[in-house]
C-alpha cells in the first residue's frame, strides 16, 4: 500500500483552512502533517511556514493573493513542495510571481475546485462557440457571502474567460464589469459580470445566453465548502510528483478537450 500523501494547509485559521483540515484528516490517502497561518500565529497546533514546507509533499493554500504569491516563491526557493492554490483576486505582479515559481515546482491554481463548476466551464465555452455575438448576449451573475473580499469572484472570471475563449476573444477586452447611469445600448460581444454579496451564500454562479425570444441559463450552486475541499484534495493527489509547471482543474480532471 502506498504511503499517504503528506499535506500541509496554509491559512489554517480561515474558513477554507478549517474545512480543508477537517476533510484532509478524514481521508486515508492523506497525512495532515502541518497547519500554518500568518507569521506569529499561535495555538491550535500551528507551526511556522518553513517547518510546514519541510514536512509536506503538497501544500494546499486558500489564503490571499499576496500570501499565495509569497508562498509560491518560498516553495520554489526550496525546490518543493508542490502547491495547490485556491486564492482569487490576483493582480498581474502576483500572477507573474506564481508563473516564475512554477518553473521550479508544480502548481495547480484554479478559480474553483468544484467538479460541477469545472464541468460548467466546459459547457459555457461550447455554448459560447455555438451562439455567435450578433445573435446572443452573455451575462454572468455570481453571489457570495458578505465576507468575500474580491469581486467578481475567481469562478465568475473563470466562466467569463471560458465564454470569451469560445468566441475567440480575450475577457479583458470584452468584459463589462459594471453598468451605471446612461450607458447606451449593449455592445455586441460584451460579456457582462454582475455581483451579489450578502448573508451566508457559499457560492452561486449562472451564465445566461440571451437571444431574441429565448434565454438559456447554465448555473451551479454550492451547498457547502466541503466540495471545494474535496476538489483541492483531488488536485493535491494529482499534482504530487508532477513536473514543474502551471496547471489548473481542467488538467486535473482531464477536461482539456471539452
Amino acid at each position: 500500500m502506498p504511503h499517504p500523501l503528506r499535506i500541509a494547509i496554509a491559512g489554517a485559521l480561515g474558513r477554507m483552512g478549517r474545512q480543508m483540515a477537517e476533510t484532509a484528516a478524514a481521508d486515508p490517502r492523506l497525512q495532515l502533517v502541518a497547519r500554518f497561518h500568518r507569521p506569529g500565529s499561535a495555538g491550535e497546533g500551528l507551526v511556522e511556514r518553513d517547518e510546514a514546507l519541510s514536512l509536506a509533499d503538497v501544500v494546499i493554500d486558500f489564503t490571499t493573493p499576496a500570501a499565495s504569491a509569497e508562498l509560491a516563491k518560498a516553495c520554489a526557493g526550496r525546490g518543493g513542495p508542490a502547491l495547490v492554490i485556491g486564492s482569487t483576486g490576483f493582480d498581474v505582479a502576483e500572477l507573474e510571481a506564481i508563473a516564475e515559481a512554477a518553473k521550479t515546482v508544480a502548481i495547480v491554481r484554479s478559480g474553483s475546485y468544484s467538479l460541477g463548476l469545472n464541468m460548467l466551464t466546459g459547457l459555457v465555452e461550447q455554448a459560447a462557440r455555438a451562439l455567435v455575438p450578433d445573435d446572443c448576449d452573455i451575462e454572468i451573475l455570481e453571489a457570495h457571502h458578505r465576507f468575500k473580499v474580491d469581486a467578481p469572484s475567481g469562478t465568475a472570471l473563470m466562466l467569463g474567460e471560458a465564454a470569451a475563449r469560445g468566441r475567440g476573444a480575450r475577457l479583458d477586452t470584452v468584459a463589462k464589469r459594471a453598468r451605471h447611469g446612461l450607458v447606451g445600448p449593449r455592445g455586441a460581444g460584451e460579456i457582462g459580470l454582475a455581483v451579489l454579496r450578502g448573508g451566508s451564500i457559499v457560492g452561486e454562479h449562472s451564465v445566461s445566453f440571451l437571444a431574441e425570444g429565448e434565454v438559456l441559463t447554465l448555473s451551479h450552486a454550492a451547498g457547502d465548502r466541503s466540495m471545494f475541499a474535496r476538489g483541492a484534495i483531488a488536485a493535491a493527489l494529482w499534482v504530487a510528483g508532477r513536473s514543474p509547471g502551471k496547471y489548473d482543474m481542467q488538467d486535473v480532471l482531464g477536461f482539456g478537450g471539452l
